[in-house]
């Protein structure tokens, strides 16, 4: 996948694909993991981060739509990658389908001083 064919799928699926979208176009780095992971799996992970990041005050952005999205997906299995923006303040989660052909949802994090990057 290169790094256009990311940017075009990029839409409005959640408040965080034209964050990301900018990131991607200003240099960020990108990657899309192989391997595929159940939906269910994925939105009690992320869930769970969603608490956490609230707990902490943590910025995210698009979040709540990404849960919503993964909820409503039921028994699929999801390709995830992300997006890191050039300057390190934001990290990006995208989740694909089965064939990374299509972005479903794209959640960003602000990346804190703590978290090792």
């Amino acid at each position: 996948m290169t790094r256009d064919d990311l940017c075009e799928m990029l839409s409005e699926q959640t408040p965080a694909c034209g964050p990301a979208r900018e990131a991607l176009l200003s240099g960020g780095a990108f990657d899309v993991w192989e391997g595929l992971v159940p939906v269910g799996q994925l939105f009690h992970t992320y869930r769970v981060r969603h608490r956490v990041a609230q707990r902490h005050g943590q910025p995210t952005l698009g979040l709540d739509e990404t849960l919503g999205i993964l909820d409503a997906a039921e028994d699929e299995v999801l390709r995830i990658g992300s997006i890191r923006t050039a300057d390190g303040p934001w990290a990006f989660v995208l989740f694909f389908n089965a064939a990374a052909t299509t972005v479903l949802a794209c959640a960003g994090v602000a990346r804190t001083s703590h978290d090792g990057h």
